[in-house]
């Protein structure tokens, strides 16, 4: 194998016989920089022999997965320690990237994490975490047992911070105390002698410088060892310039025997600043994950369960599926789970955003977390542990908070060339003030020098993106909207276009009894009973809608007998000695039963997209049924809402024309795409991109997953299924379409915020450089402004937290 050729191995999952081998061999090879790729069937691997500097394994399993084909894949998180500024968090992502069988990491500054997609097959957890360790970080893997480690060690080191931020204050005091006394409109102030002498400035700023500051110095030498510079190289190379500049002239002291001008307090009082900085910074980011903590809390520690008939409280992780759980009122149900016993009204806020109470009885659905408001409730466990709705909530929210957006690569572009660029700068600014503005007056150069370099530091440029995505995702998931990474919520604010399937996102999906015209010589009780009676047996949809509805009006039912299915056509049977017939017009045509005086009601009832089905009773016209999929009551105000934010909303359905247009009237969309199959969706989806739209499709069915896919944003119902739900960028846990507007808004308010981030970030760069070369600021000064504009940005990103709808 030549220098510059690499040699990956791929699992390849989804192969069903030899010509899949080939295909993906084929269009391997086809993959420019790929030297020859062999597929083996009986193995389902792939090796690709490959130039590096050509292609990557990103491109290799984007290849698979475009012909059809899945690469097996671990997805790992890391909690990374010891990064300081936006230049470690991309150093790491470098060198995890470049690691052979990594096909994409990403490390987020602001989460101080790493979330890495490797090929077991090339790489291990432990080798990503050599390599972080070599780079110069620590990196422990996130999982159930080690997450809580990384939080402890995150609090130790903000306890370790605080104590050393203390100790380098005390020392610094008496430093700052003595350089105020030195200005003459502060002459009043009393500044004990000792404090001026050289020896005890020393002695008060070595440890900080060496002790305290050792960190900047470990972080810097790691960083230029790895042919990079961070926010520790500015710092080290700023207040070491201070500390042994002042050193040179104490030893000079004592040889002139005179008084000279230490800086000794300007190298401690910026390692103290920096060190506040830090510690505000970290507390605050420490608020910006609220959400999840907040979602995490929700979660019931225990549940009680019957198990071999005998009642028992067991924590939370011991239940199974199929246990059996009793939940009484005021408590919290502990998973999620199918009512078995009993009827109540759940608190599902904390899930759906939807602050009215529930209604549920024996049959329906319940989700862990939810609060039972008055019942007592026996359920089946259905989902436990990472199954249930809230551990895949926490999930998608943390996936969401720990992936970078599109927008973020800019600032990570500014800041990996922003150190050597300000060494630049502050070298320069030193010589011309040393050689040109105060001739030989070295230390007013030195005091340029150093503020430029601290002013300077990254690090509010490395927060700007994360710490935005983190709050407004965060704050999403509170009000029922998921995002499933930084990239759907930049993209959403672009939208201009919702295309809505019908049934199920804009229509509840159930159809329900509407209507029913009765025939002169027949009683309404006595068609609804025996219609009642005959559909009880039938298991299609409008049959249970029909005796849904005899129910609710409290009929009692009787059982048919000869009951006969006629698929298309309708249904035939005998009850109470009566011969019955509910169904289409062909089906009472064909048993010569006269059915003109129907047509007039019949066609306005089907104008208003009902389904009608004609009644015959011993061989005579009875009267008619309507049922209908009812629209959801939020639909038109959510509709509305669209349109008012200048979205074009487009209904899209299989249903024919005459019913979708009823609907598309009911809740004000104007224009319908009407009978398209299930295959056609995405088609139809893609031709309006092809006019040059930004389009979200919003749906709830299998059938609506391809298109979900082919939108700029797929957007799923989270009453649907679960394959919408995982073809979808956007999950509206609520299944109301208000979330639509919500998620819109959102993305919006989101960018905005980062935008302002990364204004004031560079613009506080741009205008704090010139300002310190000029001469206006002094070091200690710049420290605390470079402290003060990290803090800003987060504080500003945790304005997302209090966003209001």
């Amino acid at each position: 194998m030549s220098g510059n050729q690499k040699e990956v191995h791929l699992q390849i999952a989804g192969m069903t016989c030899a010509a899949c081998a080939n295909r993906i061999e084929k269009g391997l090879n086809k993959v420019n920089g790929v030297e020859s790729a062999n597929v083996n069937f009986a193995l389902e691997n792939a090796s690709i022999k490959y130039n590096p500097e050509i292609t990557n394994i990103g491109e290799f399993q984007a290849k698979v997965k475009n012909l059809g084909y899945d690469v097996v894949t671990e997805k790992n998180e890391f909690a990374i320690t010891g990064m300081t500024c936006a230049a470690c968090a991309n150093r790491i992502e470098k060198g995890l990237n470049k690691l052979n069988g990594v096909s994409k990491a990403s490390v987020n500054l602001a989460l101080e994490s790493a979330t890495v997609e490797l090929n077991p097959i090339e790489v291990s957890t432990q080798d990503v975490i050599k390599t972080v360790e070599k780079l110069g970080y620590g990196a422990i893997l996130k999982d159930d047992n080690n997450s809580e480690k990384a939080a402890n060690y995150k609090e130790k080191e903000i306890e370790r911070q605080k104590g050393k931020l203390i100790f380098s204050a005390i020392l610094s005091i008496p430093l700052l105390w003595a350089m105020v006394g030195h200005f003459s409109f502060t002459s009043f102030i009393y500044v004990p002698e000792a404090f001026m002498n050289p020896w005890v400035q020393l002695a008060l700023s070595a440890p900080v410088q060496f002790i305290i500051g050792k960190q900047f110095y470990v972080g810097a030498y790691k960083a230029l060892r790895n042919r990079s510079a961070n926010m520790d190289v500015l710092v080290a190379l700023g207040t070491s310039a201070a500390f042994f500049y002042s050193l040179y002239l104490t030893i000079l002291s004592v040889s002139s025997h005179g008084k000279v001008e230490l800086y000794y307090e300007t190298s401690s009082i910026l390692i103290t600043l920096i060190l506040l900085g830090k510690l505000f910074e970290a507390k605050a980011k420490g608020r910006s994950s609220e959400a999840i903590k907040k979602l995490m809390g929700l979660q019931a520690k225990t549940a009680i369960i019957e198990r071999d008939g005998v009642e028992q409280e067991v924590p939370l992780d011991q239940v199974v599926i199929n246990d059996i759980v009793f939940v009484k009122p005021g408590e919290k149900v502990p998973v999620d789970g199918i009512i078995l016993e009993g009827n109540s009204a759940l608190d599902e806020s904390m899930i759906t955003g939807e602050s009215v109470p529930v209604d549920k009885a024996v049959g329906d659905t319940v989700i862990g977390s939810t609060i039972n408001k008055n019942g007592f409730l026996k359920i089946k466990a259905t989902k436990v542990g990472k199954e249930t709705a809230l551990a895949q909530i926490i999930k998608i929210v943390e996936e969401a908070q720990g992936s970078k957006a599109p927008i973020q690569r800019l600032a990570d572009q500014i800041s990996g060339i922003f150190v050597p660029i300000v060494v630049g700068i502050a070298v320069l600014t030193f010589i011309i003030w040393f050689i040109w503005v105060n001739p030989g007056d070295f230390p007013a150069a030195l005091q340029k020098f150093i503020a430029v370099l601290v002013i300077a530091c990254p690090c509010a440029l490395g927060l700007a993106t994360p710490t935005s995505i983190m709050a407004g995702s965060g704050r999403a998931a509170e009000i029922g909207v998921l995002f499933k990474g930084g990239e759907h919520l930049e993209k959403t604010h672009l939208i201009n276009t919702v295309v809505l399937d019908k049934t199920g996102t804009v229509t509840n999906g159930e159809p329900v009894l509407t209507d029913v015209v009765v025939n002169d010589g027949f009683n309404e009780t006595f068609l609804l009973e025996i219609v009642g009676s005959a559909e009880k047996q039938s298991e299609h949809p409008v049959a249970q809608a029909i005796v849904n509805g005899v129910k609710e009006k409290e009929i009692l039912l009787t059982d048919a007998s000869e009951f006969n299915a006629i698929p298309g056509y309708g249904i035939q049977a005998i009850v109470k000695g009566n011969s019955i017939l509910v169904g289409t017009q062909k089906l009472l045509k064909q048993h010569n039963i006269n059915i003109e005086s129907a047509f007039e009601t019949m066609n306005k009832l089907e104008s208003d997209g009902k389904t009608v089905m004609l009644v015959g009773v011993n061989q005579k016209y009875a009267g008619m049924i309507a049922v209908a999929d009812t629209v959801k009551e939020t639909s038109k105000t959510a509709i509305s809402r669209l349109k008012n934010i200048g979205i074009e909303v487009i209904m899209m359905t299989g249903d024919n024309q005459r019913t979708a247009a009823s609907i598309g009237k009911q809740v004000g969309i104007d224009r319908v795409i009407a009978e398209v199959l299930p295959n056609g969706k995405a088609e139809e989806v893609k031709k309006l991109q092809e006019q040059g739209k930004k389009v979200a499709m919003v749906g709830d069915g299998i059938n609506d997953a391809p298109a979900l896919v082919t939108a700029d944003i797929g957007m799923a119902i989270g009453t649907g299924t679960d394959v919408a739900m995982e073809a979808a960028d956007i999950t509206l846990i609520r299944g109301d379409l208000n979330s639509i507007a919500d998620a819109i808004f959102m993305s919006k308010k989101t960018i905005r915020n980062i935008k302002q981030n990364l204004f004031w970030a560079l613009a506080y760069n741009t205008i704090g450089i010139p300002i310190a070369a000029a001469g206006f600021l002094a070091p200690w000064l710049a420290g605390a402004a470079m402290a003060f504009s990290s803090v800003s940005v987060v504080l500003n990103a945790l304005r997302l937290q209090k966003v209001k709808l």
